[in-house]
């Protein structure tokens, strides 16, 4: 599972014109699943993303200082499937490592549940629809995680 985590001062997304999902001060997170992704992924994922400490402390000069958590942030989670092209090849980007919708929706579902459980304010696109995402990134400060990274030993 990969996640693009921009720290925003506000973002939305729509769909046929109409607001589905907004966040305030928080975090707009981009899910891509891939074929092998679980429950222990999401986990994983939830847990060190709420817990990532990249918010601003109470001096504004400590800019990584506090998690989502600690600054009750908005969380506005977007179901991604492009964040597994594959553009080695050609002009034209591959998703064979996606996950289909029949196995991701039912999963990003379950990231959606999983970050309700933290307490925060969760608000969503609509999964396999075209989205327009407006968002303001705060710092800039963007974040790229991937499960697979911690299951890759660390080298020296």
């Amino acid at each position: 599972m990969r996640a693009v985590v921009q720290r925003v001062s506000r973002a939305s997304v729509i769909v046929d014109g109409a607001v589905t999902g907004s966040a305030c001060v928080g975090l707009a997170i981009l899910i891509g699943i891939t074929h092998d992704d679980g429950p222990e992924e999401v986990t994983y994922l939830r847990d060190k993303i709420t817990n990532l400490r990249i918010f601003h402390g109470d001096d504004d000069d400590i800019e990584f200082e506090r998690s989502a958590l600690d600054v009750n942030a908005d969380i506005l989670l977007v179901s991604q499937f492009t964040l597994y092209a594959s553009t080695r090849k050609g002009r034209r980007p591959g998703f064979t490592e996606a996950a289909p919708g029949a196995i991701s929706e039912p999963l990003f579902n379950h990231v959606v549940d999983a970050f309700k459980e933290t307490g925060l304010r969760v608000e969503t696109g609509v999964f396999g629809a075209k989205m327009l995402v407006e968002l303001a990134n705060d710092g800039p400060a963007t974040f790229i995680l991937d499960t697979a990274d911690r299951k890759t030993p660390r080298r020296g």
